[in-house]
């Protein structure tokens, strides 16, 4: 191969990867709206505690113990 080519198939490279990054993200942009959209998830909560991170703070979601459901 001759550097030409080895040049261009660089470019080629590196225009699918970008392609490919643009389309995982565009994806999970599209699911996080979908699932806010639906009311799965707030997401709103998450972005308050930025302005919210005390120690005294009540958490966002409940913890759910495994050991605790075993034994039930």
């Amino acid at each position: 191969m001759s550097h030409q080519e080895l040049v261009d198939l660089q470019g080629y490279a590196k225009f699918v990867l970008l392609l490919i990054v643009f389309v995982v993200f565009y994806s999970y942009a599209w699911t996080i709206y979908k699932r806010d959209k639906k009311g799965e998830k707030d997401y709103e909560k998450y972005s308050d505690l930025v302005h919210d991170d005390s120690i005294q703070s009540d958490p966002l979601e409940d913890r759910k113990n495994i050991k605790d459901e075993k034994e039930n």
